[in-house]
């Protein structure tokens, strides 16, 4: 077990430009709730800090596209994220944004440091500039090739396809996003932050300081940028919202984002000490505060080696002693998108699934992107619910509640004498808190999570084995003993699971009786993580518990359907959107035309191409004859749907074979703008076979 300590504990700050979705929570947030949920449990000094990023350009785009300021873009999405984390269950000590005046004094203060010390270089360099816009081209207001990879859509500071940052004048090929453009090269004077004076120290103290206890993506992800040069990199940038730069010449002109963002810790940090009345230094410039960042791999680079520079630049404070950055989690089997719409929007879920927050915290963690991108499917979603949630871990807390209340009116019973069975379940309990720990210490939720599961294993494979309920017909003694085993399980669960499903936590208390830290109740149980090693009684021989109460609940296949087809809807509609209209065809003369014989038709039998995925093969009825025509539709509609059906018919287009069968014929069909094909149906319902179209 850890002795006492002091953790500041971090998250990325997301930008306020759209909701969360769960590949943020599974890459960030879920993980460092757990982190802090856990150290406060065993006794440390914790405080998660978090906050919105304000700054970044994707605000300024968003802004430009619907027409209102960035400040109403970030009030917005700041109470959005803010509240979605609050009901979520994400304990942030204190939650800010990079727009509130505490942010803005220590960012210009951080800068300032740095510039009075002449940690910046100060250049006039050639940027990407766009004539039509009358504006420099920062960041995502410029896109092109990415010359490391050749995504054709990579941003002017980070292809999202192969996550390298870059300065946009790397970029090939590039297009201003603004007005599609070229942009040409113009003078401007910037400050930069020289990561090459710092390269000695950063692979001191990456490449041989952190070597082993880092993970292995983080590690090769900064061994690889600093095996390949560090170069000096801009801190401020051309635009009008952000930070003003507070020096001479800093006239329009903000602070870089990635240099303002990761100060957005500290300023927060200061924001909960003023509230709090404490002292927020020690929690940043302490060496004995242990500091760790929770990201996404997107932001490693920036976090390992950017912001652990400008710290070691301004010289007072710490610098991280992790940063357990997580892959990308995909959605269905493709990459999560928030301009595609693409993703499990967490404020959806939440009023979707009401009170199944933990639900979807198991699943995220269990199938968290530790060490390799993952994928999140709404089938696995409902199996991980119904086959784990509720069949292990629901399944047995419901039956040692329903049978302590059946037996003993839910009054805990006197152990009689323990069993050898017994004894090695108790002590098998008492190992839980150090494997868990073990495993959350070292940054690997999925394995804590998973042997915290293992614990509701143990309890069910004890009742199982023991079988109370056929027991207390023979030995009402030794069934006392089963359940009073059974119910310190339960209340080992109770706390151990807290980190991981905390609305279960405080649910399974309730049920027990079972106070918790701040409970006023006089004589409350209480039993810590570290307690559950030691302790040989959690439940005490005369306890009252509660009633029974379902702490998950089954979710049925037509909840899950339903979430498949939202995501369907949002495929197709995008598609949609971003489909290509076919250019006009050659021109037509009038006679042209007029050799198109066109008539309404009824189909009178149809059926399936034998060994064809799209074709029906139809009887018409075109007036003037009954005729074969073979049509690729059958993907769209049965054949016994078609029967019947009223429809415009082609009539002279020579015949054609398909498959063997001659097609006398073409059924006219088009598409509504979410790609349905749907008949082109006479304007007449009651039009006779045979009229013709003109």
């Amino acid at each position: 077990m850890n002795t006492p300590k002091r953790y500041t504990i971090t998250t990325a700050l997301p930008y306020t430009n759209g909701a969360i979705h769960i590949g943020h929570l599974a890459g960030v947030y879920v993980p460092a709730d757990i982190y802090a949920r856990y150290l406060r449990l065993t006794g440390n000094d914790v405080i998660l800090i978090g906050g919105s990023d304000e700054h970044g350009v994707p605000i300024t785009i968003k802004a430009k596209n619907e027409g209102v300021t960035p400040q109403d873009i970030v009030d917005k999405y700041h109470a959005i994220i803010k509240k979605s984390f609050e009901d979520f269950g994400i304990t942030y000590d204190n939650y800010s944004r990079t727009s509130a005046q505490v942010h803005h004094k220590t960012a210009s203060e951080f800068f300032t440091t740095l510039n009075d010390k002449e940690e910046f270089v100060e250049e006039v360099t050639e940027q990407l500039y766009d004539a039509e816009a009358n504006q420099f081209l920062a960041d995502r207001f410029v896109v092109g090739t990415c010359p490391k990879c050749g995504n054709e859509e990579s941003y002017g500071d980070q292809c999202e396809n192969c996550g390298t940052s870059h300065n946009a004048t790397d970029l090939i090929n590039p297009k201003s996003a603004l007005t599609g453009n070229t942009p040409t090269l113009k003078q401007t004077k910037h400050w930069f932050l020289p990561l090459d004076k710092h390269e000695a120290f950063l692979k001191e103290w990456i490449l041989e300081g952190h070597k082993k206890d880092w993970k292995s993506n983080v590690y090769g992800q900064c061994k690889s940028w600093i095996d390949d040069g560090l170069r000096p990199r801009a801190v401020t940038r051309d635009l009008n919202w952000g930070i003003p730069v507070p020096a001479e010449g800093g006239e329009g002109k903000v602070l870089y984002v990635w240099f303002d963002a990761p100060i957005g810790y500290i300023s927060s940090t200061v924001e909960w000490a003023e509230r709090e009345g404490k002292d927020w230094e020690p929690y940043w410039k302490d060496k004995d505060t242990k500091l760790v960042h929770f990201i996404g791999k997107d932001n490693i680079v920036f976090h390992c080696i950017i912001f652990p520079a400008m710290l070691k630049a301004e010289g007072s404070y710490i610098l991280p002693e992790n940063v357990p950055a997580n892959e990308f989690l995909n959605l269905e089997g493709n990459k999560l998108s928030t301009s595609k719409n693409w993703a499990v929007w967490l404020p959806d879920y939440l009023e979707e699934f009401p009170g199944q927050q933990d639900v979807l915290r198991y699943v995220l963690t269990a199938n968290a992107p530790e060490t390799k991108d993952n994928d999140f499917t709404w089938k696995d979603f409902q199996a991980r619910n119904n086959n784990e949630l509720v069949a292990i871990f629901g399944n047995f807390i419901n039956r040692v509640v329903v049978l302590t209340n059946k037996y003993y009116d839910g009054v805990v019973p006197t152990a009689n004498a323990l069993s050898q069975v017994d004894e090695e379940t108790l002590a098998a309990v008492k190992a839980y808190p150090d494997v868990i720990s073990s495993s959350i210490e070292r940054y690997r939720f999925r394995e804590a999570q998973q042997e915290l599961m293992n614990l509701a294993r143990l309890g069910n494979k004890y009742l199982a084995d023991e079988e109370p309920w056929k027991v207390i017909k023979v030995d009402e003694a030794r069934t006392q003993t089963i359940m009073y085993v059974a119910l310190q399980i339960a209340s080992a669960l109770a706390t151990l699971c807290e980190p991981f499903l905390p609305f279960t936590s405080e649910k399974l208390k309730n049920i027990l009786n079972v106070g918790s830290s701040d409970s006023t109740e006089e004589n409350c149980i209480e039993n810590s993580w570290n307690e559950i090693s030691t302790k040989n009684i959690l439940l005490p021989s005369g306890h009252q518990i509660g009633k029974a109460e379902l702490l998950f609940s089954k979710i049925e296949d037509q909840t899950i359907q339903a979430q498949l087809d939202k995501l369907k809807a949002s495929k197709k509609a995008n598609e949609a959107a971003n489909k290509e209209v076919e250019p006009q065809k050659d021109t037509i003369t009038f006679e042209d035309f007029t050799k198109l014989d066109i008539r309404v038709g009824t189909i009178l039998e149809a059926e399936k191409m034998p060994k064809a995925k799209k074709l029906l093969v139809l009887k018409v009825d075109t007036g003037i004859d009954v005729r074969t025509i073979v049509s690729g539709i059958a993907e769209s509609f049965t054949a016994e749907e078609v029967v019947g059906k009223k429809v415009t018919v082609l009539v002279n287009l020579a015949p054609r074979k398909l498959r063997g069968v001659e097609s006398q014929g073409m059924i006219l069909m088009t598409e509504t703008p979410e790609g349905k094909l749907v008949f082109v149906n006479p304007d007449d319902a009651n039009a006779v076979n045979g009229l013709q179209i003109s």
